[in-house]
């Protein structure tokens, strides 16, 4: 991606829509009057007097206990430098997205224009007792270290400055195996340290707190090596100065065990890595472009344990491994503060967890057939779903052994389950489809390529390696839309289907549409018309395995293109209807809603089949439908109208397919509240389930229901997926947006990927 491209993106990514990242959302009821007189006068007056009397219950009755502040003078942003308070809110704003993924917390960013520490700590101090606890960012050296020990010492609540403290516990969580792959000991090896800033007296001191040496270690700043013969060391430094007589980085890691870059580009060379000891440990931690490139360092040394800050080589020692989880386990046990036993912990967790075996959600996300403890994995990989369950619990059992948990948890088999629900598994749906996407990306038919949203969505689906774009359309007109729109069409395919070379093409597919419907009228030179229609054309494409799926839709009106799927593709055998499904990320969970595309009226055996696509749709996408049929009465109470149809249909599920977990009919407030539905309908075949899964009786409830909670919630919603097709036609809604014809694409991916599976080893369908 040219660095144009890239500045166009993130601009547009962080301006689009509602500009920022993050946004703060109310956690209670405030529909009513009764509900505002709660949230506020005269009923908050009564947490009020709670916290008044114990201060403590404010993590009782606010989210203080589920809140960090990230705070920032913007004095030393990411690689930027000194570039301003305002100017790294983004920044701020990223991490603080990156704590709400990963480990659930709440956050508020805080740009305070202040430089002078003194100032900075008593702004800070005044904040303070909003938060459970603050996460100080992107502070130079060495004012850095005398904020955070000070906020520390005067505060009673978890206190990190990630810059220091994360590259230090991932560092370190590196060394440790390192060491055991090689079989070194920690108070043994010789330490060479390239940068004398925050992260490098960080990392310098956990690892003397692990066992290293000081007198084994050599620090140097930009002007040498940090000795006890220099007179211009400040009294950050004077505690890391060596009695060796040595000036320059090449005669310090001379035999040296390991090196640590935490410094500038290229600074280490070939020769320097071929001086060190045996099996050298070299973590080149610059960043974007490291001490030494990953291509020098590998072919310096075949013995060689190389790590980076880049996502591109392996073993990448990137922060997000630690602080989200850290937090997490502090503030679970209302910890006073983060202690060397809680980062230490957090070390020990890490390694471990890199020993075990790798799931394969973990292998598929990297595109590695097996990640295995060694040379090249000596760090879990930031997307490995364990972490949370794995670091958290090792923090919070630190923090209570240490003395500075105020809430210590009781019973470790519920907290792990609380873990596992806030990791929302689901949540990560979309991400583990292009993590599977890319394991095997197929050839996919983008067919309307003068939109815009799908022109650009081919290029992102290629950029995200997740399929292998065919265009659809006049090459000249796409190449002047994409240049007109910074779009980059290198390695996509484009099929130009009027052209005459695609005569050959033409005439092949009308042959054998013709031949397929032939008893329903069709003749060949109807059919060869046809072909010059894209839709035609591309589902030929598919039907004939010229490519593994298509998407469609945002110009076409679906009941049209429907047809001439039916017509080309056809419907999958044991079925009369086809349907479409919404997928809604909510709160609670993924919510399964069909049909909510195609039948306009379902008659009973149009929901029969509906039923039994949903059930298998779900199943398709990793989890145990429950489904509730919804109408506008319960079980029965009205006995003309859909609520009729539907009952009968809930009765002929129960009698033919007996394994369904399905219910009806329903209210939906029935069919999500589970305590509501089984205290009054104690019968229900649903009784101690929580419904994922709602079919509506017609297309105008299920349609209204899904864009309802599209434009009102701030819910992820995928679709719609077609569900009946013999092969993977996808009919988007009209204005679909770039991204959610890029999750589509992903998911007509994975649909492809099964039919692959079914077909090359003869399997037989769910339907």
């Amino acid at each position: 991606m040219t660095n144009n491209k890239l500045r166009k993106d993130a601009l547009d990514y962080h301006s689009q829509g509602r500009p920022g990242k993050i946004e703060v959302l109310p956690t209670k009821p405030y529909n009513s009057q009764h509900d505002l007189s709660l949230a506020y006068s005269p009923g908050v007056a009564e947490p009020c007097l709670e916290i008044k009397n114990d201060p403590g219950a404010a993590y009782k009755y606010t989210a203080k206990g589920n809140l960090v502040a990230v705070i920032s003078n913007g004095t030393a942003v990411l690689g930027l430098g000194d570039i301003g308070a305002v100017a790294g809110k983004p920044v701020m704003e990223g991490k603080g997205l990156l704590f709400k993924i990963f480990a659930g917390i709440d956050v508020f960013d805080i740009e305070v224009n202040e430089k002078d520490p003194e100032k900075f700590i008593q702004i800070v101090k005044a904040i303070s007792p909003t938060f459970g606890g603050i996460n100080l960012e992107d502070i130079k050296a060495p004012e850095c270290f005398e904020i955070e020990e000070r906020l520390k010492a005067e505060l009673d609540i978890p206190i990190m400055h990630d810059d220091q403290h994360g590259t230090a516990i991932i560092s370190a969580c590196g060394l440790l195996n390192a060491l055991e792959l090689n079989g070194k000991k920690i108070d043994e090896i010789k330490i060479v340290v390239n940068g004398a800033g925050a992260a490098a007296n960080s990392c310098t001191q956990l690892y003397i707190a692990l066992g290293a040496k000081l007198e084994n270690i050599v620090m140097l700043d930009s002007k040498g090596v940090i000795s006890k013969y220099r007179t211009d060391l400040n009294e950050r430094k004077k505690p890391f100065a060596t009695d060796r007589k040595i000036t320059t980085l090449e005669e310090a890691v001379k035999g040296a065990d390991m090196f640590l870059g935490l410094s500038v580009a290229d600074v280490l060379t070939t020769d320097m890595v071929k001086s060190m000891s045996k099996d050298p440990i070299v973590f080149a931690l610059a960043n974007p472009n490291p001490e030494i490139s990953y291509e020098l360092a590998m072919s310096a040394r075949e013995d060689i344990i190389f790590a980076t800050g880049r996502s591109d080589h392996p073993n990448q020692i990137n922060n997000v491994l630690g602080f989200p989880y850290i937090f997490r386990g502090a503030l679970d046990v209302q910890a006073t503060c983060i202690n060397e036993e809680m980062k230490i912990a957090t070390v020990y967790a890490l390694a471990e967890l890199t020993k075990k075996t790798v799931p394969d959600v973990v292998n598929t996300a990297y595109s590695i057939k097996k990640l295995r403890f060694g040379r090249d994995y000596i760090i879990p990989k930031p997307l490995d779903p364990r972490l949370l369950t794995t670091v958290a619990p090792a923090v919070a059992r630190a923090a209570m052994e240490s003395g500075v948990a105020r809430k210590p948890i009781e019973n470790w088999e519920e907290y792990d389950h609380k873990l596992r629900d806030l990791m929302g598994l689901d949540n990560k749906m979309v991400r583990r489809m292009y993590e599977m996407a890319r394991l095997n990306p197929k050839r996919v038919v983008f067919s309307e390529t003068n939109h815009l949203n799908m022109l650009k969505a081919a290029e992102n689906a290629y950029a995200e390696g997740i399929c292998h774009p065919i265009l659809l359309g006049n090459e000249e007109k796409i190449a002047k839309i994409a240049k007109e729109n910074q779009i980059s069409l290198n390695g996509i395919e484009i099929v130009n289907l009027r052209h005459d070379r695609e005569e050959e093409r033409r005439l092949r597919y009308a042959e054998i549409l013709s031949k397929k419907r032939e008893r329903q009228g069709m003749t060949f030179e109807e059919a060869a018309e046809k072909m010059f229609e894209r839709n035609y054309f591309g589902m030929m494409m598919v039907e004939t395995g010229e490519a593994d799926a298509m998407i469609t839709g945002v110009f076409s009106k679906y009941a049209d293109t429907i047809e001439i799927a039916k017509e080309v593709i056809g419907i999958r055998e044991g079925l009369n209807h086809i349907g479409a499904m919404h997928i809604v990320n909510t709160k609670k969970g993924m919510l399964f809603l069909a049909d909510t595309l195609f039948n306009r009226h379902p008659d009973t055996d149009t929901l029969i089949d509906i039923a039994r696509l949903a059930d298998a749709t779900v199943k398709f996408f990793n989890h145990d439908p429950v489904i509730a049929m919804v109408s506008y009465s319960n079980f029965g109470s009205d006995s003309v109208g859909s609520p009729a149809s539907v009952h009968q249909v809930v009765k002929t599920l129960h009698e033919r397919y007996p394994e369904m977990v399905v219910d009806g009919e329903m209210q939906v407030n029935y069919a999500l509240n589970k305590e509501l539905r089984d205290k009054k309908y104690p019968f229900t075949r649903l009784r101690d389930k929580e419904v994922n899964t709602l079919v509506f009786p017609n297309l105008s409830s299920a349609n209204a229901s899904y864009k309802i909670l599209k434009e009102t919630g701030k819910n992820d919603i995928i679709g719609p997926i077609q569900m009946g097709l013999n092969k993977p036609v996808h009919i988007l809604d009209v204005d679909t947006s770039v991204r959610d014809i890029v999750n589509m694409v992903a998911v007509a991916v994975i649909d492809a990927i099964v039919e692959e599976n079914i077909r090359l080893n003869n399997l037989s369908r769910i339907i």
